[in-house]
């Protein structure tokens, strides 16, 4: 994969259907698909159509909310409620590859910041494409965009 070309791009928020959860950084490549197996079949069951699957990062005690991109309303329970990524100026990269790896791009919106002279104030969060069948065979087609908000820098 070539280098990582990280950008700015001033966001809306985006409503989401979630679980949250409190998770060691070990733990991530089992919860997150979990989660996100939880939410679709949540959403499902309620006869709605959901977007892209989201992971929320709040804090570095990886407070976390997953689920998916969800437009419409919903009615929520007591494991999957209402909320939504943050609107602002972000710091965004397109990661190609396995999800195993995407700790790279977020070391690449690290450097640049530190670089660029930008400051990481928030969330950060992942937005894994839709499953394409072809990934089974090419895990290096796999596409995540991953985002921090950012202050102004420079």
């Amino acid at each position: 994969m070539p280098p990582y070309a990280v950008g700015l791009v001033q966001l809306a928020s985006t409503p989401l259907a979630v679980v949250r959860r409190t998770v060691k950084a070990a733990d991530l490549p089992t919860v997150i698909p979990e989660c996100c197996g939880y939410v679709w079949k949540f959403i499902r069951s309620q006869n709605l159509q959901g977007g892209r699957h989201v992971a929320l990062y709040w804090d570095q005690a990886i407070r976390l909310e997953v689920g998916v991109e969800m437009p419409g309303d919903f009615v929520p329970d007591r494991d999957v409620v209402r909320s939504s990524t943050p609107a602002g100026l972000a710091a965004t990269v397109t990661h190609l590859g396995p999800y195993a790896q995407l700790d790279k791009a977020h070391k690449a919106i690290g450097a640049w910041a530190r670089a660029t002279g930008h400051r990481l104030i928030g969330p950060s969060w992942e937005v894994y494409g839709h499953w394409r069948e072809e990934w089974n065979a090419n895990p290096a087609a796999i596409r995540t965009d991953v985002y921090y908000q950012v202050s102004p820098g420079g």
